[in-house]
Order: structure tokens, then sequence, then C-alpha cells
């Protein structure tokens, strides 16, 4: 039979240990905050030339999360999901149109998906988010000119997250050139606006 300040000692140390286990976990957790956009207050927009002036348009239904840790922010994540047959463009034809089979497809392919790969810091409260874009089932990989508006209290509570990104990508990589006889009426690059209100998780 073991000593019973020995077992005593073994006691103590357990305890310690647990404690400290417990008291790193809770942290680790603390440190992470999850934030789901709010599309409400959010907005996807995107331009693209047309002859010489740019036509504007948006996307109106989406979701997505973002995971922040404000102790080193270079190690937040997104994830967002856009549905395609929210496109508006102020010209019903045309929205009919880009959801064909021209365009994006919107039957066979219903949503574009954006995953962030990594957080780079640019700058007080500026961000080049890295991630896969996928349209159309295929993925390229873009980077979000991103700033950090702020966190703080909403309303009833509710703990907030402000961002704002951009980026450019080229419809050719997508597929999205549509009919030959569209090639010069419009350009390649598509710029694409985007500002988030997220709400924290509890």
């Amino acid at each position: 039979m073991l000593p019973s300040s020995f077992v005593h000692r073994l006691t103590k140390i357990f305890l310690a240990t647990a404690a400290s286990a417990v008291l790193t976990l809770g942290t680790a957790r603390a440190a992470t905050e999850t934030y789901a956009i709010d599309p409400v207050h959010s907005s996807v927009g995107f331009s693209i030339r047309h002859f010489v002036s740019k036509v504007q348009g948006k996307f109106t239904k989406f979701s997505g999360t973002i995971t922040v840790d404000r102790a080193n922010l270079e190690k937040s994540s997104v994830t967002a999901k856009i549905e395609i047959a929210s496109i508006s463009t102020a010209d019903p034809d045309r929205d009919t149109h880009l959801k064909s089979p021209d365009f994006f497809n919107a039957e066979k392919y219903p949503a574009m998906t954006f995953t962030s790969t990594s957080w780079k810091k640019t700058g007080e409260d500026a961000f080049d988010i890295t991630g896969d874009l996928t349209i159309k089932g295929i993925m390229k990989r873009v980077v979000l000119k991103t700033t950090l508006l702020g966190f703080g209290p909403g309303s009833q509570g509710a703990q907030l997250s402000g961002w704002e990104a951009t980026t450019t990508v080229k419809k050719a990589d997508f597929d999205l050139t549509g009919p030959a006889i569209l090639g010069t009426m419009l350009g390649d690059d598509v710029t694409i606006t985007i500002a988030v209100e997220s709400v924290l998780k509890k």
C-alpha cells in the first residue's frame, strides 16, 4: 500500500494538471470567435465594362461565417456561399440570360463558394485574404483586399464585426464569357465588392 502522503501528493499534482488543462482550453476557446454574415446588412456587388462604361450588379442571397482570432487575426478564416439565382442587374431579361447555360448555368451550378486558405496583415486594419473561389465547378485562387471596419455592440445585445473587401477576377477563368457576339461589348475583368456586417454566434 502506498503511503498516504505520497497519495496526497499525487492527488494534488493531478488536480493542478487538470485545472491547468481546463484553463488552457478555456483560454484557447475564448481566443476564437465565430461570426455569421448578416445578409440584411451586407452586400455582394460586381461591375464589368460594357463598351465604354460599366454595368453594375449584385447578388442578394448569400451566407457565410468568419472565424476570428483577435489575438492574431492572421489565424482567422472565412467561408461563404452565394446563390447564383439571386443575381440582379436591374434588367430581368439580362438576369435571366446570366442565369442561363450561356453564363452561370444556375440550374446546374446553383452557388459559388469561397473558402479562405490564408490571411496576411498588410496594414493596421488591412489584410490580404487568399482563398479558393469556385464558380461553375471551376476553382481558382483569388486574393481579397480586405479592411477590418471594427468590432462593437449592435442592437439587442448582439456583438458585431464589420469588413469590406474587393477583388478582380477574369470571367474567362470561370467559363463566363457568354456568346461570341458579346466579346467586344463586355470586358473580361469583373470587379467584386463586398461589404459585411457579421454577428457573433453565442
